[in-house]
């Protein structure tokens, strides 16, 4: 489930250390706009320690990082220190073309050779966030193999468009918002909407999250662990996703639970693994946990 990512500062050992029992479904250190300049080496050192301590981490989430963007010449001395085993994937910023994707699949590919990691395990979720990458959505997310998600960045957007960001409106950024879903769902890809920057507006959260559901989007990005719960409320699993989560528990649970030798199984013409029984397992837990949604969305 991908209903919240908190990205969360990489030159900060508090905030990093603080992460390992958040309860959102996403984690995502920040290389990026978290981190000034000078503290961008000892931040790559923070998270690669961290990441080789994942034990310590919660199993419920997913662990990203959020690199420097490809134009920024530290891009790929950012992969270079952060991809390994115990991340699941890298958010690359301001993407604007699918050449980029491809470049730096490739590069992590040698990455994941070299260090055993296995063969196109790390994701990469693609921000996109100026106009050329909004033209572009859709020949990103279909770009490569590894890009399982979008990712909307609303606030370098609009510095993108030189315009200003007003509060309640949202016709700024209403095209790009709404097409970026689009493009994703047409790719066979989600997205994940921009944060709401307002940490103490909860009813702006919760109204501006409803409106993103009602685009297409299936989660949405935070800054704040106190957002995690009222977003989580608002993206529930659908029934048709419970009743999946059912199938794969009965079919794979004995496997699992090491009661027989089956590794995989063929469920309505997918093969489904391990990884597919952990979402379950979450899925069925979050609908267990979570109170009534906000909305019937």
């Amino acid at each position: 489930m991908n209903r919240t990512l908190i990205f969360v500062p990489g030159n900060s050992a508090r905030f990093i250390n603080s992460a390992k029992k958040i309860n959102a479904d996403i984690v995502c250190f920040d290389l990026e706009d978290s981190v000034p300049y000078h503290e961008k080496s000892s931040a790559r050192e923070m998270i690669g320690e961290a990441v080789s301590q994942t034990d310590d981490f919660k199993n419920t989430f997913s662990l990203y990082v959020r690199t420097n963007s490809y134009d920024s010449g530290q891009l790929f001395t950012d992969l270079t220190a952060v991809v390994r085993k115990g991340i699941t994937g890298v958010v690359i910023p301001k993407v604007n073309e699918d050449t980029e994707i491809c470049e730096i699949s490739s590069f992590i590919s040698r990455l994941e050779i070299e260090r055993k990691i296995g063969h196109d395990v790390i994701k990469v979720v693609p921000s996109i966030e100026t106009a050329k990458g909004v033209v572009n959505a859709y020949s990103i997310a279909k770009s490569d193999i590894r890009v399982n998600l979008l990712v909307f960045g609303v606030f370098d957007f609009l510095n993108d468009m030189h315009l200003e960001y007003v509060e309640n409106g949202g016709v700024e950024y209403s095209y790009a918002r709404a097409k970026i879903p689009v493009d994703a769902r047409a790719a066979g890809v989600a997205a994940i909407d921009a944060i709401w920057q307002k940490v103490d507006d909860m009813n702006g959260l919760i109204n501006d999250t409803i409106l993103a559901k009602r685009l297409g989007y299936v989660g949405k990005c935070i800054i704040h662990p106190t957002q995690i719960e009222p977003v989580h409320k608002i993206f529930v699993p659908s029934k048709n996703e419970v009743e999946w989560a059912k199938k794969i528990i009965e079919s794979l649970g004995p496997s699992m639970e090491k009661r027989s030798k089956t590794g995989a199984v063929r469920i309505d013409g997918k093969m489904i693994d391990a990884v597919h029984y952990k979402h379950a397992k979450t899925i069925l837990n979050n609908i267990k946990d979570d109170s009534q949604p906000y909305s019937e969305l």
